[in-house]
């Protein structure tokens, strides 16, 4: 009786707590305590007219509180107040730490992401604020009692609130109109970090169109391809890509970054292409939009899933075509070739904790390259720099800027100590694509080969307060967008296919993009389609025989 009087007594301390007051208390706490990314990004876009700042705030706000109220409801009201701050507290940590986007194609990203990866970002940092800004106000809200009227009038007095919010927000607005059209027509993402409704809506698309694409079959593409068999040349054709993860362009010294990160590739015969950029900032976009058919301009998701791609069009040229895979997975560009997925693989001498470091597709890649006995195409998808584990892609021997950053939380870590962590990665990854290169000339007396290596994205590395990559890429920063671009064609190859690798390099400074990646690679296997535009072919200028393949347009 003793115990059940001390329960009653906890009971009946607990504070009651009207259920749109509970509403307004939780409105407030979302927008003071996980939206700071999104008031100092807006107040800067704001700067210029305070009163338009203003009215902004008050607009938000009631927007926000009519949102909340519409889950004002007895028996749904704790668990979506509590689902919201949840949400806000998870959305505010990669906002406020990493300057990241939580939008569509972001939480995309994160769905294939591997648990890996995904461990890689749950830090102590991360759990100490997600215990204080998330379950502890949703604790409270367990804790406490929560008042609600009679269902009718209830009713009529949540749609009074609502429609007062939704007037305020509308009053606002038109306050200054042309302020905030000037202002959102300038910064397309000015709502994108508001924490928790974006990041819900945009799963909710995502949600919705996953669905719809489900049942997305791909229409063949390139049935008519086939080889031009040139008779100065009776090895088989192999080129290799090097699908690069996270590499940015900026810290290529290839491409004119001060620090010798290229020193083994800068030994080889490469064409460099400087000016290049990716098709996303997220390897879920890229990755599938570099090996489609469609440029940047006009791919979209659901394209890429209703069209068969390049490694597709190889094959229907009876072109061997393969895929070693390091990294999250191919994004359906593999449904119909030979696929390998390396992580699962308990290998210790590359893997542990369910990643491998890139020194595996080498060793693969021997294997692979004795069986080749015809025109092959291997396609090598690197786990590269991928971070925020920087430290974790390259072996000890390619620690050679320190100190280097050896934390996953890079609030433990000072900006050089990052950036040196980072280039180790391009280090190795320079050592990666020059050992491929290596592989080939050795085989050259069996084979004709050639190796293409372009990054599906870039990386921020504090630039603006920004880190790790995904931002939508109409305001991406240049980091995520420029990219590493090059190529090496043995001697044999070049003269048999009439390709002059020095007009290539005199041209190497023009404008490129993943665009150019589908059409280089039909060009460099003597592949004819329908389907090949040699305008985006980065050999087709430079080749002394090009009719061979456009005669077929």
């Amino acid at each position: 009786m003793k115990d059940n009087g001390i329960k009653a007594g906890w009971l009946a301390r607990r504070p009651e707590i009207g259920s749109i007051t509970l509403c307004v208390v939780t409105t407030l706490y979302l927008l003071l305590v996980t939206n700071h990314s999104f008031w100092i990004k807006a107040s800067g876009y704001f700067a210029a007219d305070r009163l338009a700042f203003i009215l902004f705030v008050a607009a938000i706000s009631a927007l926000s509180m009519a949102i909340v109220t519409a889950f004002s409801a007895k028996y749904i009201t704790k668990p979506f107040l509590i689902f919201f701050i949840l949400a806000a507290a998870g959305g505010s940590w990669f906002t406020d730490q990493f300057g990241v986007i939580v939008d569509k194609e972001m939480i995309r990203n994160a769905a294939v992401s591997t648990g890996a990866e995904a461990g890689h970002l749950i830090t102590t940092r991360f759990a100490l604020h997600m215990l204080l800004t998330g379950v502890l106000p949703s604790l409270l809200i367990v804790w406490v009692r929560v008042r609600h009227r009679p269902v009718w009038r209830k009713l009529a007095h949540n749609t009074a609130v609502i429609l007062a919010c939704l007037a305020v927000f509308a009053a606002a607005g038109f306050g200054d109109y042309r302020a905030f059209a000037g202002i959102g027509r300038a910064h397309k993402d000015i709502l994108d970090r508001l924490n928790p409704f974006v990041p819900i809506a945009s799963t909710i698309r995502l949600a919705v169109s996953s669905g719809e694409e489900a049942a997305v079959v791909a229409e063949p593409l390139g049935t008519d391809a086939h080889r031009i068999h040139t008779a100065a040349l009776t090895k088989p054709r192999v080129t290799i890509i090097v699908a690069g993860e996270t590499a940015r362009g900026d810290d290529f010294s290839l491409g004119g970054y001060e620090r010798k990160t290229n020193p083994e590739l800068e030994k080889q015969n490469v064409v460099y292409f400087p000016n290049t950029s990716s098709c996303g900032t997220a390897t879920a976009v890229s990755l599938p939009c570099m090996f489609s058919v469609y440029p940047r301009t006009a791919y979209t998701h659901r394209k890429g899933l209703a069209t068969e791609n390049l490694v597709d069009v190889l094959s229907h040229a009876d072109v061997n075509v393969s895929w070693l895979d390091n990294d999250t997975g191919s994004y359906h560009v593999t449904d119909r070739i030979a696929y390998t997925y390396l992580p699962q693989s308990p290998d210790p001498r590359f893997c542990s904790d369910g990643e491998c470091q890139d020194g595996f597709l080498l060793d693969k890649v021997d294997g692979w390259l004795d069986q080749v006995k015809d025109d092959s195409v291997l396609v090598l998808h690197q786990l590269g720099s991928h971070g925020p584990a920087y430290y974790a892609r390259y072996p000890d021997e390619y620690r050679r800027f320190v100190p280097d950053c050896r934390a996953n939380d890079f609030g433990s870590c000072t900006p050089e100590e990052i950036t040196n962590a980072y280039d180790n990665t391009i280090l190795y990854t320079d050592h990666v694509v020059s050992t491929v290169i290596d592989k080939l000339k050795q085989r050259a007396g069996s084979m004709a080969g050639a190796v293409i290596y372009v990054s599906d994205h870039g990386e921020s590395l504090g630039e603006n307060g920004i880190y790790l990559h995904g931002a939508p890429y109409i305001v991406a920063p240049s980091q995520q967008t420029h990219v590493p671009f090059l190529v090496w064609v043995s001697d044999e190859l070049a003269k048999s296919a009439g390709f002059d690798m020095s007009c290539v390099a005199k041209k190497a400074n023009a404008t490129r993009s993943h665009d150019n990646l589908f059409h280089s690679v039909l060009g460099v296997m003597d592949v004819a389609t329908s389907v090949y535009d040699p305008s985006l072919d980065v050999f087709s200028a430079c080749r002394r025989q090009t009719d061979k393949v456009a005669s077929v347009q």
